[in-house]
């Protein structure tokens, strides 16, 4: 009960913080806690998945790979899980690195039992932070959305 008590917390920050901005987060662990207040278990549309719309791409992405997410339509599995399907365990989010105009940021979880972890790279820009790129050990997500576009 106290874990479920904890989730729903959890996802009512999220919210609320999602809400608070129309574009960007206010700092590189709000942004990547808020990818994954999306990844639920599909009760509603809020835990489905990050959507592929384009209010979606402006609160979470830059410039550079809005067009490419909205336009994403036929991808093999979902990148920010690295799986179709998912049931996600604790999810641990820390900044790796500060490097000039971008920070690296780790998130790791276990996805159904395999562990996941993620380099998510973002950026300060005038409406607060943006996802630029996010690398997995085998791909990156400019690589994958390039390469499953519609």
């Amino acid at each position: 009960m106290a874990k479920i008590a904890g989730t729903i917390r959890v996802f009512v920050i999220a919210v609320l913080e999602a809400s608070a901005a129309a574009a960007g987060f206010g700092s590189p662990e709000s942004l990547v806690r808020n990818v994954y207040a999306h990844y639920g278990d599909r009760s509603s549309d809020l835990s489905s998945g990050l959507p592929h719309d384009s209010a979606t791409a402006r609160q979470f992405f830059d410039a550079s790979l809005q067009a490419a997410w909205i336009s994403l339509k036929k991808e093999p599995y979902d990148f920010f899980v690295q799986s179709a399907r998912w049931k996600l365990g604790g999810i641990s989010i820390s900044i790796l690195r500060k490097q000039f105009d971008k920070t690296y940021v780790a998130a790791a979880f276990d996805n159904n039992g395999r562990a996941v972890t993620l380099n998510f790279i973002v950026v300060n820009g005038p409406d607060g932070w943006l996802i630029a790129d996010v690398e997995s050990p085998h791909d990156s997500l400019r690589a994958f959305l390039a390469q499953y576009r519609d």
